[in-house]
């Protein structure tokens, strides 16, 4: 599979440790769009999307909704 690009929706604003947690999965960019945040990142395949969304769960973030999207922002 292909790299694809997924925006990752989450309730609220993640804390500073949250993000460094989330940035260490992978290369990711998480934008504050109020009141939720973003999180894009490149996903390889079917086990990493399944790795992402746990740990997304296990920080105790509660997921809005999950995207695959074009090209993530700038």
């Amino acid at each position: 599979m292909t790299e694809k690009n997924y925006e990752f929706r989450v309730q609220g604003w993640i804390s500073a440790p949250v993000r460094d947690a989330v940035g260490e999965f992978g290369d990711v960019c998480v934008l504050r769009a109020p009141p939720e945040t973003l999180i894009y990142g490149e996903i390889s395949d079917q086990a990493h999307l399944t790795g992402m969304l746990a740990l997304l769960g296990n920080l105790g973030l509660r997921i809005v909704s999950v995207h695959q999207v074009p090209n993530p922002p700038a």
